[in-house]
């Protein structure tokens, strides 16, 4: 264990459990919110309507045109209903879209945010902001940007399908392993990083035998917590800043990007790290990490190439500029030719 360290909690709610939903209104109150925008994707519109009557009165809107990699124009579009409808606060229903248009508003106003996450994305327990403009992803960390109250409701994931919960549980499992070689990382931190992989791979084989078993959506939900935990007090590496680059430049599915790009990303860093791949090993119950993501990405039937889910090949040059042109801290220095080749194999799906 580390002698000395540094750890930063941060000043988040959470109500976790079954049926929990029904909390909302409570939670509003503790608040002092009277005035809530509901907020959510299209796709979830009826979702987003059962909130607003679960709140009743303090439901004095809604904005259901939430979009992935937040652009900023679709923000402004949500302000400007934030303003004529006197809002003095948001509820975002759904998973990172609508979340990152929760913090994009907060970051804007300093309006109290409670998030009622839908899937295991884990962007409701950061002080992140992602946001698109002009094909160029940006992020940064504020105050303003952390939510003041998470309400994980098991029963809001029951339905999420067996496909993208497995690519949700990637996406959270990415966060989870690079908190454990992060630059600022600490026991603690490694801790909720283990425990949270341990319980996602647990989990998620079960979910997708058995969609409806609310114990083990319950595990899921709970491994991703703790992973989101990890992601919002320390500092991402390679995985994150590639994911952001192909993002934004080719407007790829966040979480399909994420479950492409972390085996490989880990295989490119392994070197460098023996602590945090012996400790991904023991929650994985393997002795290979690298191999037991992709047999489980192979198990689970999701994407295992770039090329699979719509990034040009003549794009990875661009990446390769992009992603240099402002790295993160890596354990392993970032070189252009040893990344034009990992995002070579990461493209056409090479994984052997």
């Amino acid at each position: 264990m580390q002698d000395s360290f540094v750890y930063q909690m941060l000043p988040a709610r959470v109500v976790f459990g079954r049926g929990t939903s029904a909390t909302l209104p409570a939670e509003a109150e503790r608040l002092g919110l009277r005035r809530l925008l509901v907020l959510s994707t299209p796709e979830q519109v009826v979702l987003a309507e059962q909130v607003r009557q679960l709140l009743g009165e303090r439901a004095a809107g809604a904005f259901n045109d939430a979009t992935m990699h937040t652009p900023v124009e679709v923000t402004a579009h949500a302000l400007e209903v934030v303003k004529a409808e006197r809002i003095d606060g948001v509820v975002a229903v759904g998973g990172g879209s609508t979340t990152g248009l929760g913090k994009a508003i907060a970051l804007r106003t300093d309006l109290p945010q409670i998030v009622l996450p839908t899937t295991y994305a884990g962007s409701e327990m950061t002080p992140i902001l992602g946001e698109t403009q002009g094909g160029r992803k940006t992020t940064q960390r504020s105050p303003k940007i952390q939510p003041e109250v998470v309400i994980y409701d098991v029963d809001l994931t029951l339905s999420l399908p067996p496909a993208m919960s497995a690519l949700s549980s990637f996406n959270a499992l990415a966060h989870a392993v690079e908190a454990l070689y992060a630059p600022d990382g600490n026991p603690i931190v490694s801790m909720m990083a283990e425990e949270g992989v341990r319980a996602i791979v647990g989990a998620l084989p079960r979910v997708l035998k058995e969609p409806g078993d609310a114990q083990a959506r319950a595990s899921l939900l709970y491994g991703a917590w703790l992973c989101a935990c990890c992601l919002g007090v320390t500092t991402m590496g390679l995985h994150h800043k590639l994911c952001h680059t192909l993002g934004g430049l080719f407007d790829l599915p966040h979480a399909e990007t994420h479950a492409v790009m972390l085996p490989h990303a880990l295989a490119y860093n392994a070197p460098m790290i023996p602590s945090a791949m012996a400790r991904l090993c023991r929650a994985m119950g393997t002795d290979d990490a690298v191999g037991a993501l992709l047999q489980l990405a192979r198990d689970c039937d999701i994407p295992l190439a770039l090329l699979d889910i719509g990034m040009p090949y003549e794009g990875i040059a661009r990446t390769v500029d992009e992603a240099l042109r402002n790295p993160y801290e890596n354990p392993r220095p970032v070189e252009a030719g040893a990344l034009a080749a990992l995002l070579e194999r990461a493209w056409a799906g090479m994984c052997d």
